[in-house]
């Protein structure tokens, strides 16, 4: 196993850095104050690729492996998490509809959504469908050369300001193998979209419920075949949990290096911050356990990448492990600040805010570990 990073891999993560330092950082306390959704920087992020770093190139795409992208999403993240985590949603809803449309569903929206000209929103979580996704009930009726949806999704990162969304709808009976995917123009008839919600963190992008009423869909616009569709989420949710692991990673190392400015500049009885024995010690914990994060995250991606057979638990692992250890390392950050960490003078506070629900989504760490131990403690399984 090679832990150091090839030349490529180099020159994406400089190039990540710099657009985080140069677009994102300076904005990112104006975008959550303000909840605002940069669209214009979001499709200069496009212009570089980092729209569709793992869509093929046939769509313009990069073509690059999982553990390339979540090279590149640390390097972002550390500039704002939420409009990086909005990025990995667009990724995923990218790479989806190269990978299972239709190829006149791709060649309405393929390119456009790589470019970042478009922008996506995936819709699977429901107001009575969260952790458990297979009992979603929209629906998808067959009707001619149409499927006619109806039902509502929650929680949808860009709802109301994207272009594109996937679908997560029933078109056959009750549990996983009744739900097929969809590619439907945002802007369709028949749906709407509910306030934005006020949230915790993850300000710079919106979310709000998504109403579909009697909403036609091409049936040329379905993903792969009925009854494909929660495969298809969870092939989506595989990479998506590297993503928003990383986006931990990411959060937390710039907590890091803000806390060790501060720590080295900060005078307290005399003493600068980063002379108390106490305070040494909890960096290099914090130090550590992101760095053992990390390590997880990037096995993880590269059994994705490989088609391991326990690349699901592996991700699972990961992002457990990662977005626990993210939030900790911020919220540790926080504390070496004092009273000024809490006031939004400083990041701190964001950065705490940000990774908070990095624990719920994507499947929330409860459920983490029920993959974890139901791989570990099935019958005939062999050690991980």
């Amino acid at each position: 196993m090679n832990f150091e990073l090839s030349e490529d891999q180099v020159a994406f993560s400089d190039m990540a850095r710099a657009f985080a330092q140069n677009e994102l950082e300076p904005h990112a306390a104006q975008w959550d104050a303000e909840a605002f959704f940069p669209v214009d920087v979001i499709r200069k992020a496009g212009e570089l690729g980092f729209c569709s770093l793992y869509a093929p190139e046939r769509v313009g795409g990069l073509g690059l492996s999982r553990l390339d992208a979540s090279i590149i999403f640390e390097q972002l993240s550390m500039g704002c998490t939420s409009t990086t985590a909005y990025l990995t949603i667009h990724n995923m809803v990218t790479w989806m509809l190269a990978d299972f449309g239709t190829s006149e569903a791709v060649e309405q929206w393929g390119e456009k959504l790589a470019t970042g000209e478009l922008l996506g929103s995936y819709c699977l979580t429901e107001p009575n469908a969260g952790s458990d996704a297979a009992s979603l009930k929209t629906t998808a009726k067959r009707d001619g050369d149409d499927y006619v949806l109806n039902g509502s999704k929650m929680f949808i990162s860009g709802a109301g300001s994207t272009d594109f969304l996937v679908v997560m709808a029933r078109t056959g009976g009750e549990g996983p193998s009744g739900v097929s995917a969809f590619a439907v123009d945002a802007k369709a008839s028949g749906i709407s979209y509910g306030r934005k919600e006020d949230k915790m963190g993850w300000n710079s992008q919106p979310t709000r419920m998504i109403t579909f009423e009697d909403v036609r869909v091409p049936a040329n616009h379905l993903l792969g075949n009925e009854g494909d569709g929660f495969k298809i989420a969870m092939k989506g949710l595989d990479g998506g949990r590297i993503n928003i692991a990383t986006c931990s990673i990411g959060t937390a190392q710039q907590a890091i290096n803000k806390a060790r400015e501060y720590m080295l500049e900060r005078k307290q009885f005399g003493k600068r911050l980063a002379d108390f024995q106490a305070l040494q010690f909890r960096m290099a914990d914090m130090v550590t356990e992101l760095v053992a994060a990390r390590q997880l995250v990037r096995m993880a991606a590269t059994k994705l990448d490989a088609g391991h057979p326990d690349a699901t638990t592996y991700c699972a692992m990961a992002k457990r492990f990662a977005t626990d250890v993210g939030f900790k390392v911020c919220d540790e950050a926080l504390q070496l600040y004092g009273g000024n960490g809490y006031i939004k003078e400083y990041p701190m506070e964001r950065y705490v805010r940000d990774s908070r629900v990095h624990r719920i989504l994507e499947g929330t760490n409860e459920i983490m570990r029920l993959i974890i131990s139901r791989r570990v403690l099935s019958d005939g399984a062999s050690e991980l």
